[in-house]
């Protein structure tokens, strides 16, 4: 086997091929949001009414990005959007009784598929894996700050 050296495009074609097979499995369950849109469900599970900003930073996302999946999240009935009291220019979302629903449902598929992931490999491969990832984010986050500020 010839070794390839193309580290990030190794990186991205994977997220890809595990972001088409992610979307693929909760259609096949009948669930209507994507990866993306379940990621933000997530988020309001835990703590509904945040910012479109909020949002976008725990995704990693820019706001345009963010306005869109909100949109389609809101017109689905999964999410709302309410004025921020302090500044009425801003909005926060918050997950609805529907999108509660859709996000239980979705997360079985999603531990399923995590389980898919790490099948076939040993538990310290799949740690050692996950280390790699948590420097990554590490190395790149510091990398992103440091960008920021110059």
């Amino acid at each position: 086997m010839v070794s390839d050296d193309r580290v990030i495009y190794l990186i991205f074609t994977a997220q890809q091929k595990l972001r088409t097979y992610l979307n693929a499995a909760l259609a096949a369950e009948g669930l209507r949001v994507t990866y993306a849109q379940a990621g933000i469900l997530f988020l309001l599970k835990h703590k509904s009414g945040r910012s479109m900003t909020e949002l976008s930073q725990f995704l990693g996302t820019d706001n345009s990005t963010m306005t869109g999946l909100v949109d389609r999240l809101e017109k689905a009935g999964f999410v709302s959007r309410n004025s921020n009291p302090g500044d009425r220019r801003l909005s926060d979302v918050y997950i609805t009784e529907q999108g509660l629903n859709e996000i239980n449902r979705a997360k079985s598929v999603i531990r399923r598929v995590n389980e898919e992931v790490k099948s076939g490999f040993t538990s310290r491969e799949v740690e050692n894996f996950k280390n790699m990832l948590n420097s990554f984010f590490e190395k790149f986050s510091i990398k992103e700050n440091k960008n920021r500020t110059t």
